[in-house]
């Protein structure tokens, strides 16, 4: 079992493995980790099938997004959510891609929010459908359009607890109500 002092070290080194993975043309993710990886990652609350979504997008994207800082720093939200409001206990829910909000959907004017703010909020716990990726492109489209880093959206959305009306000042200001 990892520490809470080194565990973001462990990740990075697994994310860059991960990286050459994937750079060796090895895209199947079933043959990256070994039995203690999983475990690794079971103990922060991060499935495998997301660490495979943000790998392979920061070595197939032009922008090499998200970048392995920004894997950590989304793995540190979910984390501590994680510990702290489950307790380490993992959801048995998924939310499937069906029930999130359309693409088109918006809360204001801000095409795109209604669907982030769902899927930021069963990436906090731990809930993805294995299809369906907090930080996509069109994710990252919507943070970048509006100067948020994804990390501290999902933190806004976990301060904001269900408060549609915070998320969208955080939107509006990017300050953290």
């Amino acid at each position: 079992m990892i520490d809470s002092y080194s565990w973001a070290s462990a990740f990075g080194e697994l994310f860059v493995s991960c990286c050459e993975e994937y750079d060796d043309g090895n895209t199947d993710p079933t043959n990256w980790f070994e039995p203690e990886d999983l475990d690794f990652l079971k103990a922060i609350g991060c499935k495998p099938r997301e660490l495979f979504d943000f790998v392979e997008d920061c070595c197939s994207t032009d922008e090499g997004e998200p970048s392995p800082e920004t894997a950590l720093l989304i793995a540190a939200a979910r984390r501590d959510y994680f510990l702290v409001e489950q307790k380490g206990v993992e959801s048995t829910n998924i939310v499937a891609a069906s029930e999130l909000p359309a693409k088109t959907a918006d809360l204001d004017g801000f095409v795109w929010l209604p669907r982030i703010i769902a899927k930021a909020e069963a990436k906090l716990r731990g809930e993805m459908d294995p299809d369906t990726m907090f930080g996509c492109g069109g994710d990252r489209a919507f943070l970048s359009k509006h100067h948020l880093h994804p990390a501290d959206f999902l933190r806004a959305v976990w301060a904001a607890h269900g408060d549609t009306a915070k998320i969208l000042n955080f939107v509006k200001s990017g300050q953290f109500a």
